[in-house]
């Protein structure tokens, strides 16, 4: 069975991509905790992150951290949050936050609502940004 982040990496389900390579794949939630609030995922289909191999799983990590430090330029913060939960999607994915204090990680809290412009200006800045 092909998840909404298999879809999204095929191009079946349209994304906000921020970066990808041959393994990996950022773009925007859609329901975002703060401005810039960013997922990362693996291409290939594993549910939980730890089922990924180990080389993947650090893969993963350093893609992620490219993906932060393009965030971090574009999105004036004091950090970028991450976050592995995996229960919302049945694929592995890594949350990358703008955040100013703990409580910008609140996934119970008040969520960011971005117009389309707002979404497609953000994805430009921080795309440029991932070197």
């Amino acid at each position: 069975m092909s998840t909404v982040f298999s879809k999204i990496v095929k191009g079946e389900i349209p994304s906000y991509k921020i970066a990808e390579n041959d393994k990996f794949y950022a773009f925007f939630d859609i329901n975002p905790l703060r401005k810039g609030h960013t997922l990362v995922v693996p291409k290939r289909e594993v549910d939980y992150i730890f089922d990924l191999t180990d080389t993947e799983v650090g893969e993963m990590m350093v893609f992620a951290k490219r993906v932060a430090a393009a965030i971090k330029r574009a999105i004036p913060c004091k950090k970028v949050g991450v976050a592995v939960i995996g229960l919302e999607v049945a694929h592995a994915h890594i949350h990358l936050i703008p955040i100013e204090e703990e409580k910008d990680m609140d996934f119970r809290g008040t969520h960011a609502k971005l117009t389309e412009a707002e979404f497609v200006e953000l994805q430009r800045k921080i795309a440029a940004e991932f070197k």
